[in-house]
């Protein structure tokens, strides 16, 4: 059990590159946090680094309050599962997972103890005996986490483990590293660039982009009070509907003017917006918010916009709908069951109490006072 703190740490690669630049995040004691992004972010040079794989070129890295800058990476107290399971193909099972305490010069009843152990809480005991080739690949996965396991490490770090699985096994497997981060209560680093795994896994989620953090907050918090256009953009599935337009007055309300519709602002968005009136801003509306109107044609003309079916894509439980203003693309997520047909004309209600609005130019979320950038 150990708490991690990333003390503005840099890595600066030959030729300049820089892979992340001062980064600071406090992983608290028994906690998962998640770092999500897409590729290129820094996220995994930033998990190499925890490790001690990667070379710090400035900052600190603290375990359980120890500066490990120097301390190689045997030394650190932590455990990796990697993405391509690293499982010796002419071991078994069992000594697979008893390896490093074989090299550790563990007794060799203490090593049988943790390996079927281990292999308890993973569900594989039949397979000690088998080797690599003969599991699949869910069960592979289940080895290399138990690998990992039997170290009994302060601090377990993923890099992406479930990204070689199938889709139906990566649910499953979710849940399980879910059910396991409660069993062993410890401190647990994820890699992953699936934002889906992200909001299912992390007890706190560490958005990341060119190198940079971008938001630290729960899984909610990321989704519901965005900081900024790239974290609204990259956390939902679809991801929220940007329309770019004008902050305009009219009869004493603040309203967005999409370019052939007028959409009235909550009144809480005077006080952040008050100021900008004439000004271009990014409206930022998730897809579960625009559903079609129902009743009499233009009610609530404050929160509607009249728009044509592109496309209609049914996915059992619910449908996606794409959508055109003339002036704008969008995607409504809406029940499986409403009837809509390509090119029909369509008049959508948008709820606006839920709305974002952010700058064009710096992508800050003009809208949201608290939203927690770095931790």
């Amino acid at each position: 059990m150990a708490e991690v703190t990333i003390d503005h740490v840099t890595k600066v690669y030959p030729g300049n590159v820089v892979a992340v630049r001062d980064v600071s995040l406090l992983v608290e004691d028994l906690e998962l946090m998640v770092l999500v992004g897409p590729s290129g972010c820094g996220k995994s040079t930033m998990l190499r680094m925890v490790a001690g794989l990667e070379e710090i070129t400035e900052g600190a890295i603290s375990i359980a309050g120890r500066v490990v800058n120097d301390v190689p990476p045997k030394d650190r107290d932590i455990a990796m599962v990697f993405q391509n399971y690293a499982l010796y193909p002419h071991m078994t099972v069992y000594n697979n997972m008893a390896f490093g305490l074989k090299l550790r010069r563990y007794p060799r009843q203490e090593i049988d103890s943790r390996v079927r152990g281990a292999a308890k809480l993973l569900g594989i005991e039949e397979l000690l005996d088998r080797k690599p080739k003969a599991l699949s690949g869910g069960q592979r996965q289940r080895v290399a986490v138990g690998r990992a396991i039997v170290r009994k490490p302060a601090v377990f770090l993923f890099d992406e483990p479930l990204s070689n699985l199938d889709a139906k096994l990566r649910v499953e497997m979710r849940a399980e590293l879910n059910k396991l981060h409660r069993r062993l209560e410890t401190t647990m680093i994820y890699v992953t660039h699936d934002q889906v795994e992200a909001m299912t896994l992390g007890d706190r989620i560490a958005v990341m982009k060119d190198g940079t953090l971008q938001q630290v907050a729960p899984p909610l918090e990321i989704y519901d009070r965005p900081a900024n256009k790239f974290v609204a953009g990259f956390i939902g599935t679809p991801p929220m509907n940007f329309l770019n337009g004008t902050l305009v007055a009219q009869d004493g309300h603040l309203c967005f003017d999409e370019g052939g519709s007028l959409l009235r602002l909550p009144e809480r968005f005077r006080g952040p917006l008050g100021k900008r009136v004439g000004e271009k801003v990014t409206l930022g509306v998730r897809p579960e918010l625009v559903s079609p109107c129902s009743g009499a044609l233009g009610a609530a003309p404050e929160s509607v916009l009249r728009t044509r079916v592109n496309v209609v894509e049914p996915l059992g439980d619910e449908m996606y709908l794409y959508l055109t203003t003339g002036n704008h693309d969008l995607i409504a997520k809406v029940d499986s069951h409403q009837k809509a047909q390509v090119g029909q004309e369509l008049e959508v209600a948008v709820d606006m109490v839920r709305s974002h609005v952010f700058d064009p130019a710096t992508g800050e979320n003009l809208t949201v006072t608290s939203a927690t950038t770095a931790t």
